[in-house]
């Protein structure tokens, strides 16, 4: 898993005591329901929905450049209800993506432009390809690549795809500073 590196102008960023780093111009909606575990990287225009339900991201996830993360809902005959959005720990979402998933595990890379549909579940060590949609109620299985529109299995991932997703999620994070 190679993601590219970058740094970032001083004061852009507030850094967090257990060492968030999140972008002075993305949203934070209902910022008492975002739980960010620590080490993990919001980028700029991102916007997360904590207003509408909790949302829980774990260690070392990246969040690129004008992503959405907004928790999945239910249409009801009286209305609608929304459901809590958790995140697992080394999670890398590309630029562009809209993530509205009742779960994801940990070790997932999800490429750039992804619509996650709502009440998916992305299982431990799996990938969604770049400019992928994944249908509502989607449950995508560890160690499978999904694809297309709407994604479907195009590939496996090797066994070693947690230790991959973790060393490249600490190295994004440590390259990740002020200029």
């Amino acid at each position: 898993m190679d993601l590219e590196f970058e740094s970032y102008g001083s004061g852009t960023y507030i850094e967090t005591a257990s060492g968030n780093k999140v972008s002075r111009q993305s949203v934070l909606c209902g910022s008492q329901n975002i739980i960010l575990n620590g080490k993990s990287v919001v980028q700029s225009n991102c916007i997360i929905r904590g207003d509408l339900a909790s949302v829980r991201i774990g260690r070392h996830c990246v969040i690129r450049k004008d992503s959405v993360i907004r928790p999945p809902f239910k249409k009801f005959a009286r209305g609608a209800a929304f459901f809590p959005c958790m995140i697992g720990d080394h999670v890398y979402i590309g630029e562009g993506s809209v993530v509205n998933a009742a779960q994801i595990g940990s070790y997932v890379h999800i490429g750039k432009n992804c619509v996650i549909g709502k009440r998916c579940s992305l299982k431990d060590c799996c990938q969604i390809a770049d400019n992928s949609v994944l249908p509502p109620d989607t449950v995508v299985p560890s160690f499978f690549v999904f694809g297309g529109t709407p994604a479907k299995p195009i590939g496996e991932l090797p066994e070693s795809t947690q230790y991959l997703m973790t060393d490249a999620t600490k190295q994004f994070y440590k390259r990740f500073q002020a200029n």
